[in-house]
């Protein structure tokens, strides 16, 4: 039995089948927007928006992008010609928010020239963690906005055109944003990005999000399946299930009490379409269970690729985290994917340089680079995030110049694993889902296979969204060449 049939009665909206509009199973307020543009032209108010940071920031884009064309406002590309400027933000590394100040100061000293003076506002992580800084001391903006409170932007835009500074960075056990319809600013027609959740009860030790974004909250299953089917029907091939611990998803109907795992939203949502290719992120290490597993084992279109954030490969320095699990466990779930899935891709996030890390601790990062052999890793050292645990209870004792030596090691272990790993893809042919021209010559297509690799091969007759199958005949340590087979 499908779980569509098998779960249709967990919906506490009476859904004849997978054809029925979006707005009629979301919950709540709907904002129906068939064509935003000729909405907001009554008023011909114009807003530009600059995104940072993860997936989930620019999720929560076109989230704000879909309540602002309700209120009457089209969007721009032209920063010049904007009536509200907002920057949506992240605070995970300081680097991060340096640079977003910077762009600030930027947008300010542009306000002061205009004669048509916009509103600038902040929106995200970033904005409410330093509301205060930003809209009292350094006087960078007129809004602030966090995360949980974009459907109180309409008054705090009202509230700051009229002369007054305005703020909600509220957090919320409730909010999804599940009924709002998103608006696709800046797809490529091919990607799309589905929110299955919000905020984050892990508590990481270095981590900023929880105060932030708040405690966890899952989306209604079958909002999510109907906004991956909208994405489907709309030519979208592929969509990305996001949050800050998917493995942790669950949603529990209020009137059968039945609940929905991750693993079973997943095999719903591959069972919208067998063309639909099928991608999540992030897994925790101590929550992906051999359900999830064996879910992407069993159906072709949930991509083989995972991504697994280890952060260190010491068990001290993962217990002075707060990750929840030690060296050992880590491995026992790669080697549980690889034994269920062997050709799944891996990736990986490493800190260099948190408090009190040992050489020891740090050879230990590099030895666990080399027994897991990841396709690809996100790496950075260590940047102290006021208010956290790590914050509050160690010293950030490791110096610079330690930090960036150990994080130059820790790349250059990776790019060679990198390097081995990909060479062994050479001689093999690869379903690919092509995506644009690549950047180094109009003449060839780029698009990523099943383990989120990126290919590069001869353009032909291809064009976007099209899956085709491609040999590879040569690799780098990042990307994939390749020749072209047939269109699938």
């Amino acid at each position: 039995m499908k779980f569509f049939d098998k779960y249709h009665k967990l919906n506490s909206i009476d859904r004849k089948d997978l054809n029925t509009p979006l707005e009629e199973i979301r919950q709540g307020e709907v904002l129906e927007l068939d064509n935003p543009m000729q909405v907001s032209n009554v008023k011909q108010k114009k807003f530009y928006i600059e995104s940072y940071g993860c997936a989930m920031n620019f999720s929560d884009t076109e989230v704000v992008a879909s309540i602002l064309f309700a209120d009457g406002f089209v969007n721009t590309k032209n920063v010049e010609e904007a009536n509200l400027i907002l920057i949506n933000t992240c605070s995970i590394r300081e680097k991060a928010e340096d640079r977003i100040r910077n762009r600030l100061r930027d947008f300010t000293k542009f306000k002061k020239r205009r004669k048509g003076k916009p509103v600038i506002g902040i929106l995200g992580c970033m904005a409410e963690r330093l509301k205060k800084d930003l809209l009292e001391q350094e006087k960078l903006v007129d809004i602030v906005c966090g995360p949980d409170a974009y459907r109180d932007l309409p008054n705090l835009i009202g509230t700051a055109e009229s002369g007054q500074k305005a703020v909600n960075v509220l957090l919320s056990r409730e909010e999804t944003y599940a009924d709002i319809n998103p608006v696709r600013l800046d797809t490529n027609g091919v990607n799309g990005f589905v929110s299955i959740m919000r905020g984050c009860d892990n508590m990481c030790s270095f981590c900023v999000v929880p105060f932030t974004r708040g405690r966890e909250r899952s989306r209604n299953a079958f909002s999510i399946v109907a906004e991956a089917t909208e994405l489907f029907e709309s030519g979208h091939n592929e969509v990305t299930l996001l949050g800050q611990n998917v493995d942790s998803y669950k949603w529990t109907n209020p009137e059968t009490e039945e609940r929905v795992s991750f693993a079973i939203l997943l095999e719903m949502t591959a069972q919208i379409h067998p063309d639909l290719r099928v991608r999540f992120s992030t897994s925790h290490p101590k929550d992906i269970t051999d359900e999830v597993i064996y879910t992407i084992a069993k159906y072709d279109n949930v991509c083989n690729y995972i991504h697994l954030p280890a952060q260190s490969g010491s068990s001290r320095i993962l217990e002075l985290m707060n990750r929840t699990y030690d060296r050992e466990w880590f491995m026992e779930r790669v080697r549980k994917i690889r034994s269920i899935i062997p050709d799944c891709g891996l990736s990986t996030d490493i800190i260099s340089g948190f408090c009190t890390e040992t050489e020891e601790d740090h050879k230990e990062t590099l030895s666990l680079l080399e027994e897991v052999q990841f396709d690809l890793a996100y790496m950075y050292y260590y940047s102290e995030r006021p208010g956290t645990l790590a914050a509050r209870k160690y010293k950030d004792d490791v110096t610079a110049d330690v930090k960036k030596r150990r994080l130059r090691e820790i790349i250059d272990t990776q790019v060679a694993q990198a390097r081995i790993k990909n060479a062994e893809d050479v001689g093999k042919t690869f379903k690919v889902l092509v995506e644009k021209e690549s950047k180094k010559s109009s003449e060839e297509m780029c698009g990523r296979n099943d383990q989120n690799k990126m290919v590069i091969f001869p353009k032909g007759n291809t064009k976007s969204g099209d899956f085709v199958f491609v040999k590879i005949t040569a690799s780098t340590s990042g990307t994939l060449m390749g020749e072209l087979i047939d269109n699938c």
